[in-house]
């Protein structure tokens, strides 16, 4: 190849000794700027791989001379920003719930926190924008299965929901009324007659007068007297058109057939208690939070004067 060679005449520089049906390749020579930075790079990469981690090894990779990582700026920044929270949490800690919720600032602090720890821990379940999906509650509204006043959901974030590592645990369990025989099918179905006249999905009928016998009998201990539930045990109310799993034929008869066993985790074992604390708040600001029970607020304040 170096034999076929020539210089071109027309340019003046030498060919690659290639030919193609007549064509040949001009060896032009790289522009010196391009090789000069070529050869930064190079002597660029030389340098990043000694001074910061670069070459991975077994189960790491090579510090670097400047013991610089991406872990460790970012925890310097988590720090920073601990410490500039520092008070807020201190004080969201030091103060009762239902105090937290009388200070605008302190509340709106707690809010933002309980925010961003939701989308990182509820959001899979309860959806972004809390407002759930089928067997899991949509906690925008005003229907609340275990209470909605903001110690009640502090509580419900605490021990959780049938949670098996929790002793405290919110605790209810439904009767499987057609798999476990208490109801005979047809009995069953002139329940669910009942429940849908109950919640404005149905005329009055013979099988929902038969069912509000059999309701008054079996469901009332949980759901109330007229349906409109329980939250003592988690019993949801049956009179409105909010359903945890559906209000539909088909739905209402599986749930009294088989029954329902929705489970929350406890997250007093995985969170701290200022996270809870924020969570609940948060919770309790998105639009259905009810105010404290008569005779927890008074108790409350007293418990503040003491203070």
């Amino acid at each position: 190849m170096a034999d076929n060679k020539r210089i071109d005449h027309a340019t003046g520089t030498s060919t690659v000794g290639h030919e193609w049906d007549g064509i040949e390749e001009l060896d032009t020579p790289m522009p010196r700027w391009w090789l000069y930075i070529f050869y930064a790079t190079i002597v660029f990469a030389i340098g990043y791989c000694i001074a910061y981690p670069a070459w991975p090894l077994l189960t790491r990779a090579t510090p670097g001379v400047l013991g610089w990582t991406s872990k460790g700026e970012l925890d310097a920044e988590l720090a920073a920003d601990r410490k500039q929270k520092a008070g807020t949490f201190a004080a969201i800690d030091r103060l009762p719930i239902e105090d937290i919720e009388k200070d605008p600032a302190l509340r709106n602090a707690a809010i933002e926190g309980g925010r961003a720890a939701f989308r990182i821990n509820c959001s899979a379940c309860h959806g972004s924008g809390a407002a759930g999906s089928k067997g899991y509650p949509n906690l925008n509204d005003d229907d609340w299965l275990w209470g909605g006043d903001i110690k009640s959901i502090q509580q419900t974030l605490l021990d959780g929901v049938r949670s098996p590592d929790d002793d405290k645990t919110r605790m209810s369990q439904m009767p499987a009324f057609g798999r476990d025989e208490i109801l005979k099918p047809e009995e069953v179905q002139d329940v669910v007659s009942y429940v849908r006249l109950i919640s404005h999905q149905e005329a009055m009928s013979g099988s929902a007068r038969r069912g509000a016998t059999i309701f008054a009998t079996n469901c009332t201990v949980c759901h109330g007297v007229n349906g409109s539930g329980g939250p003592a045990v988690g019993a949801p109310n049956l009179t409105d058109k909010i359903w945890l799993y559906g209000g539909d034929l088909g739905t209402l008869t599986e749930t009294v057939t088989n029954a329902r066993y929705g489970i929350m985790p406890a997250w007093g074992k995985k969170l701290d208690p200022v996270t809870l604390k924020m969570l609940a708040v948060y919770v309790h600001s998105l639009g259905g939070g009810e105010a404290l029970p008569k005779a927890t607020a008074p108790a409350a304040a007293k418990s503040v004067a003491a203070k």
